[in-house]
Parts: C-alpha cells; structure tokens; sequence
C-alpha cells in the first residue's frame, strides 16, 4: 500500500508539450490504403499517389496543400502589415519633442539677450525637413532646456538600441537606460567576437576559443549556443534579414538610415564593428540570402523598427522554407524534412500536430509493409497491400449485394460443408473445423523460429490456427475480359472497371482458390494481365475494341483447364472494331467493319461449345451497343447486364457468384439470383 502511494505521489501533471496528441485518433492505413489505390487504378504511380495522398490530407486531417496555403497566408499578411519606416518614425518624434521643449525654454528664459533667442528660434525653424540631416545639424547644436537634450541623446541610443537589435535579437530591451559601462561591455564583445571570427575564417579557431568567448560574453547570448557554428548560424541568418530590410526600404529611407547610423551611441566605432560583423558573416555564411528584397505596406500598415523588421524578414525567410518543404517538390523529398518547431512558431501549435500526423500516416505506410521500392527506386505496391485493398472493395461489392438482396454477412467458403481440401488461416466468425495437422504444424514452426523448442511444449496462438474450407460446386474457369480502349477512360469507366477486376481477383484467390482466373484487357489488341498489372494500367488512348483477340484468350485459357466450367464475363462500352488477321496484324474499322464482327461471333460460338457460361456487361447508352450486345447474348444463351458503374463489382461478383444452377446443384440461374451458385458468400 505504501508502494502505491509513494507512486501516486510521483505523479507530475503539466500542459501538453506539443508532442504526440494522446487523444489524437490512430492513423487509419486502411482508409489511407483506400484513397492510395483508387489513385493508382486512376493512372497515378504509387509515389504520385502517396504524394497526393499527403498534400489532401487524409480523413479530417489537415493536408500539405492547407498548410502551404495557410504558409502563404501567414506571409502575404507580414508584407501587408508592416512597414520599413518604424525606426526613421521613432527619430521623428523624438526630434520633434526635443525641438518642442526646446522652443518653450527659449520662450520662458526671460534672462537670455533677444539676440541670441532670435538665433537660436532661427536655426530651429530652418531645420531640414529630412530627419537624419536635421539630426546631424543639431549634433553641435546648444540645447537650452535639459529635457530637450535628453530628448535628442535618446535619439543617439534608440540607434545604436536598433542597430544592435538587427544583429543581436533582445538588445533593444536590453540596452534601454544603458550606462557607459553597459556599452563599453558591447564594444568588448563586438570586438572579440570579430576576433574569434578572423580566427575561423584562417582556420585557427579551436573549441576552447569559443568557450572562452562564451564564458565572458554569455549574457549576451539567451539562445546559448554550443558551438562556434551554431552562433554563426544563427548570427548570420539574422545579419542577412537584416540586409534583406535595408534591400527592401525605398532609397531615401536607406540614404537617412545611413547617415543616422553614424549617430549612433554618439560615436562611429559602433558602426565600424557591425560593419566588420557582417563582412565575417558574409564570408563564412555565402549561402544565406544577402541581397534580396521584399514589397512592403499596405493599407493600414504599421512601422517596424530596425530590430522588429529584421524579425519579420527571418519569418519571411523561415515561411519561404517551409513554403519549399510543404510542396516536396525537390530531389529526394520526404514528409521527415518538415520543421515542425517553425510550423508551430509561424502557424500555431495546431499546424504542428498536422504535419506530424502527416510524418506518422507516411511512415506506417512504409513501416507496415504497403509500400517498397523496386529494384529500380519506383514506389510500388506490394502484395500485401494488393490483398488489403482487394478486401476492402470487396466488403464494398459485399455491401451493395447484401442491401439489394437482404442478405446477411456470412463467412462460409461453400454451402453444402463439403470439405474442399483447401485451408486458410481462421477468421472472426468462422465455424468450419478446424485442420489439427496444419494448426499444429503452424504453432511448432511458429515456436521453433522463435528459438523455442517444440520438445519443451507448443503453445497454440489464434494466427496458427487454419480451418478447413468447405466445397459445394465444381471447379469453373473464369475469364473476365476488360475493355481498354479510349473510350473507357474518356467516359470516366476506366476507374471501375479496375476496381471489379481487383474485387473479383482478391475473391476467386481468398474464398474459391480452387477456380482459375484469367484477366484479359482489350483495345486496339487484347493481353493476359496480372492484377498488379491491370490495376497499374495507365489510361490508353488508342482506338480499337479488339473483343475477337479477347475471345481468343479466353478459350485458349478454358481449353487449359478442361475440367472446369468455363465462366465468360465480359465488360465493355464499344462494338468492336478490330480484330486480328491470320498474320497477326491488327484490322481496324469504324463503323464495325463486317469480316470484324464475323471474326468475334465465330470465336464466340467456340466459347459455347466449351460449355462457357456468358454475361456480357454494357456500360453506357448506345442504342447501338444494346444491339449488338443483345444479339451476342441471345445467341450463346447468355446474359446482358447494364449496371450503372458504382455497381459494375456488385454485377460481376454477382454473376460469377450466382452461376450455372448445375455448377453447385441449386435451383435456378438468373441474374437476379446473385448467390445460388457460388454459396452463401456476401461479405468478408
């Protein structure tokens, strides 16, 4: 009990770092996974889906696109609220309020000779408008009143305050109401520290160097950098915002600026130290931005003084990186570039947990094993992920099949409970028996590989165990031929029709392993696809709807397995207008060319006298299609379904589903019955 207190005493609560979101929902890889496949089957590569993935968002997320956009925002509102005469506005004032007390005490002085007063009014009414000449004018000037020449030496402090400032952010506020011996502390430093650089620029600088420097100096220094690099980073970054300014101001505020700055702590020495400064800078730092320049004001802007406004060109600067890091638009560009302490700084801590959430849906897409890189660097899908999106456009298909028909979910791999042979792994809801042999095996395998040993005991886990699939149908071939052509993609068709290829794929090869499936695209000529292949297609615009080679492929595949039920589905929005020559060259006609459409039917009536079972699926409203679609069907005894493309997986899953009535000994086969032939399959 008394361990259990002394716990809770440790106990220690505070504001939330800015870390990980504990209360942030988990990156779904599944829904990550989804939008990452329907980008691919649109013809993106992986990378390019990947990235696009990213610059959306994902979910609720905030995505590269809204953070660049917020970025641009963030700068466009700098340029526009501020304006480069802030400190030039400060020497105004404060020349006006000393030329003011001034004037009243030579109002006052009853004891002054008339003479020396007219001389004295006179030399302040004709003061140049221009302030820093004004300014220089009155550096000999005898002032009167006390509170007049306290006014005008501000003026001296607030520069070298400023010009300090540009350089070292703080001293400002630092130096105000500073004493000689405050300032002769700066001169030290300035000077030591332009040593230590002379010292890096010939190589000569050593780490003790720097810690002495570091040791008398520190106070100067919050930030306190540990080393010589870090200072000169971020002294540099700072000298070349403030040259950035200086670009940025009209010329006649530069020019006053300049000659101001030889007023500054009423001495030059100040001037020629910064000046040494940012030469070393310059030097040991090229690759900063030193000479550009930005537009600034607006309507209702303010001024910015010297210090403030070198502030505001580092949030420029510090904008324009992230600005180049959000777009990952340069050579070798990863989420990982993103500086999430700048986000923070420049768009609150919210832009921050975005980015970071962003980092974490990237780097579990690659840490679960859904993406790699090939031989060749490409970005690719691996199977794994094949399999995963497969499963979840089947739960799709599986979805609006049960809705139409009233059909529960089941998890059954045939309706009889006859044992098909095959096994796989157990899944929540499975109730067929369990294969002893293969779940033992798996759990021995498991534990030897762990370094354990199966004499010392095997301890059964649930991803051991495989159950025994059930069979109530006879083995069928299935050919399932896909229109390639233009037109496909022209009217937005190509997308579905590889999601009902990868839908029926990932169910013949997880649920009816025993069928054989071939994948035949068809345009100007027809191939044999693999999946990855298919559903990686990019979009071909060639004219030609060679559904004859098509029709050939499939009956050489059905040929190939003689005893199965050959199944033929096939999915297109043209007639066809091509066909192959007996030399092997494409003919190719529009309108239909007659020998063409001779050349499908023959090779159609061969798929009937194979035994195929064929459903043809028309998409689009040709009245023409229809036709011919219809007169194909009618003369082999099959079928003609024309879903709207949301439900072409459900259509061709359903047909494949439903079948022949004597390929599973149920009753009945029309296309309304999607599931008396295949069992009782509905979802996953």
């Amino acid at each position: 009990m008394a361990d259990i207190w002394s716990q809770r005493r440790a106990s220690r609560y505070g504001r939330y770092d800015g870390g990980p979101d504990p209360l942030a929902p988990p990156v779904d890889l599944a829904e990550a996974l989804d939008e990452i496949g329907e980008d691919v089957m649109a013809g993106y590569s992986p990378e390019r889906a990947l990235r696009e993935l990213l610059r959306r968002g994902a979910g609720d997320r905030q995505g590269l696109d809204d953070l660049a956009r917020r970025v641009a925002e963030r700068r466009r509102e700098l340029l526009e609220r501020h304006d480069l005469d802030g400190t030039l506005q400060e020497v105004r004032e404060l020349l006006d309020a000393a030329v003011l007390e001034e004037r009243k005490q030579l109002a006052r002085d009853v004891e002054m000779d008339d003479g020396d007063r007219a001389l004295r009014e006179m030399q302040l009414d004709s003061l140049p408008p221009n302030a820093a000449a004004a300014v220089s004018e009155l550096a000999s000037y005898d002032w009167q009143s006390r509170e007049a020449r306290e006014t005008y030496e501000q003026i001296k402090d607030l520069l070298g305050r400023e010009l300090l400032d540009q350089r070292f952010q703080g001293m400002k506020q630092a130096l105000e109401n500073a004493t000689d011996e405050d300032r002769a502390a700066i001169d030290a430093m300035l000077t030591d520290l332009n040593e230590l650089l002379e010292k890096r620029e010939r190589g000569e600088d050593t780490p003790e160097d720097f810690e002495e420097f570091m040791r008398q100096h520190g106070e100067h220094f919050p930030e306190q950098p540990g080393s010589l690099d870090e200072l000169l980073d971020a002294m540099a970054a700072r000298a070349a915002a403030a040259q950035r300014m200086l670009a940025s101001m009209s010329p006649e505020q530069r020019q006053q600026l300049m000659e101001l700055s030889a007023q500054a702590f009423g001495s030059p020495q100040l001037m020629e130290s910064l000046a040494r400064l940012d030469s070393h800078l310059q030097a040991l730092r090229p690759g900063e931005d030193w000479t550009g320049s930005e537009q600034m004001g607006g309507e209702g802007a303010q001024g910015v003084g010297l210090g403030d406004g070198t502030g505001v060109f580092q949030d420029l600067a510090e904008l324009d990186a992230l600005s180049e890091q959000l777009s990952q638009s340069y050579g070798g560009a990863r989420m990982d570039d993103l500086d999430l302490d700048a986000l923070a700084r420049q768009l609150g801590d919210d832009a921050s947990t975005s980015a970071r959430e962003l980092q974490q849906l990237e780097r579990a897409l690659r840490e679960a094993g859904t993406l790699q890189r090939g031989s060749d660097g490409a970005l690719r899908l691996t199977p794994k992920a094949m399999r995963q999106l497969g499963r979840s456009l089947l739960r799709d298909v599986a979805q609006r099949m049960s809705g139409r028909q009233g059909q529960r979910d089941m998890d059954r791999a045939g309706a009889a409970g006859e044992r098909s042979g095959a096994t796989r792994a157990w899944a929540f809801g499975d109730t067929e028996p369990w294969d002893v042999t293969r779940t033992v095996t798996n759990a021995i395998t498991r534990t030897v590989g762990e370094g354990g040993s199966a004499t010392s005991g095997v301890r059964l886990q649930v991803d051991d165990v495989e159950v025994q699939e059930t069979e109530a149908r006879t083995q069928a071939a299935v050919a399932l031929l896909v229109d390639t052509s233009f037109s496909m993609a022209m009217d937005g068709r190509w997308v579905p029709m590889k999601r009902t290829a990868l839908a029926l794929h990932t169910l013949i090869r997880s649920r009816f392993r025993g069928d054989a499936l071939q994948l035949v695209g068809f345009g100007r000529h027809a191939e044999v696809m693999e999946i990855e292949q298919l559903t990686a297609l990019d979009a071909r615009w060639e004219k030609g709807t060679n559904l004859h080679h098509a029709l050939l492929l499939a009956n050489r595949h059905f040929r190939r397995h003689p005893n199965a039920q050959p199944v033929l589905l096939v999915v297109t929005d043209g007639e066809p207008t091509s066909h192959l020559e007996a030399g092997g060259e494409v003919f190719f006609s529009y309108p239909p060319h007659p020998l063409t459409v001779a050349h499908a039917v023959r090779e159609l009536d061969t798929s009937m006298r194979l035994g195929a079972q064929t459903t043809f699926f028309r998409l689009g409203e040709d009245p023409g299609l229809a036709r011919f679609i219809e007169q194909m069907a009618r003369r082999v005894d099959g079928r003609v379904v024309a879903p709207e493309l949301d439900d072409l997986g459900a259509a061709v899953v359903g047909s494949y589903l439903g079948g022949r009535a004597g390929r599973s000994g149920g009753a009945g086969g029309s296309m309304g019955d999607w599931f008396g032939g295949r069992g009782f399959w509905v979802g996953d």
